[in-house]
């Protein structure tokens, strides 16, 4: 007959009902006592997840190895990083946002530097100097979001932009060189939606194309018949999302799908037979709790997983546990804690991979 602490061992999760009348039957009532007490000190259990067992967020070395990033200019990830630093700084600063430190950043010495990438064509280049894509516009939208600060730039000239991008058949090129992805008709669908413009391109023909990327497993494709992948994936069930045309995915195929991509060690990769990545954490998280599925894979694991994917001395997460920081990992590391509600992190929105009180402050204020 199994003792009481047997079920203190069993990670507080009895095994199954008879085990558990079992043990009361053979202990008596002090054993119900315990039992009931530990059934009831079930979110202690799962609080003592996010500090004992899997360690701790190191906010505050994130925090400075984020602000380190801009003033180190000739280390090697500045300088392979040169033609995304729009990017790069949507990463940094909504991560540091998430991390409740937005307010160490210079705002207007940031948005300055912003505009000096703007074009003429209404569309930003990835950093000074650099062609316009609807990718970097994307990122400067969601950056001035951040500040609250929209208001800095012509609405309508960086909409026509976007709108000039749609093709005949709904989809949308990245910039005047044509090439076709559905990151793009994600990132068209996001931006055209915080500046509350949607309704100036074919909404309907947007989400006919991106369904036609759809594929047999549930997934979807950068174009028709292209491989199901994790990214893709977010951006097409992103922009579905803020289109209200959700109810057009088969969830559970899609869930079943996404759910595959945990790996023995908790980690999430983004196509079958992949090694696991943090950036997934963000994708394929972001995805499954569009869908309403999200509790189909373990938490805790993925937890843990980027937990372990941090430098715990100098700050910064990786791909993968003991590999070099950079910033992309670090914010969707951080993004995807925030998903997972860790403590201490601001929620962020699925959909528009920005903190949840931006998004309302674009959508619920005058």
């Amino acid at each position: 007959m199994p003792g009481i602490e047997d079920l203190i061992t069993k990670d507080l999760r009895p095994t199954s009902i008879e085990f558990i009348l079992s043990c009361v039957a053979f202990h008596g009532a002090g054993a119900a006592l315990l039992l009931s007490l530990l059934f009831f000190c079930q979110p202690l259990k799962r609080l003592s997840l996010f500090t004992c067992e899997m360690g701790e967020l190191v906010t505050e070395k994130h925090v400075r190895y984020i602000l380190s990033v801009e003033k180190r200019k000739d280390n090697f990830e500045s300088v392979v990083m040169e033609h995304l630093r729009m990017n790069g700084a949507y990463w940094g600063l909504t991560a540091l946002d998430l991390l409740g430190k937005l307010d160490t950043v210079d705002v207007d010495e940031v948005v300055s530097w912003l505009m000096s990438c703007h074009h003429d064509s209404g569309g930003f280049g990835g950093n000074v100097g650099h062609d316009p894509h609807i990718l970097y516009t994307l990122s400067a939208v969601q950056v001035l979001a951040l500040f609250d600060k929209l208001d800095v730039i012509d609405v309508d000239k960086v909409t026509n932009y976007i709108v000039s991008l749609q093709n005949e058949d709904g989809s949308f090129s990245g910039d005047m060189w044509g090439e076709v992805d559905t990151r793009f008709s994600y990132i068209a669908i996001c931006c055209l939606s915080i500046l509350h413009r949607l309704d100036k391109i074919n909404v309907e023909k947007a989400v006919k194309y991106i369904l036609s990327c759809k594929n047999m497993d549930g997934g979807f494709g950068c174009t028709p018949g292209g491989e199901s992948h994790a990214g893709q994936i977010f951006c097409c069930v992103g922009a579905l999302a803020i289109t209200g045309s959700l109810d057009l995915v088969d969830k559970d195929l899609l869930g079943w799908w996404l759910c595959e991509r945990q790996v023995k060690s908790g980690g999430l990769n983004g196509r079958p037979e992949k090694l696991p990545d943090v950036c997934y954490s963000w994708w394929v998280l972001s995805s499954l709790t569009m869908i309403d599925r999200v509790h189909w894979i373990s938490k805790e694991k993925l937890i843990k997983f980027i937990l372990d994917c941090q430098d715990t001395e100098n700050g910064g997460i990786s791909d993968r546990p003991d590999d070099a920081v950079d910033v992309f990992h670090t914010f969707f590391g951080v993004a995807g804690l925030s998903l997972l509600e860790y403590p201490g992190l601001k929620p962020i929105d699925p959909a528009y991979a920005l903190p949840v009180d931006v998004v309302n402050h674009i959508f619920f204020t005058k």
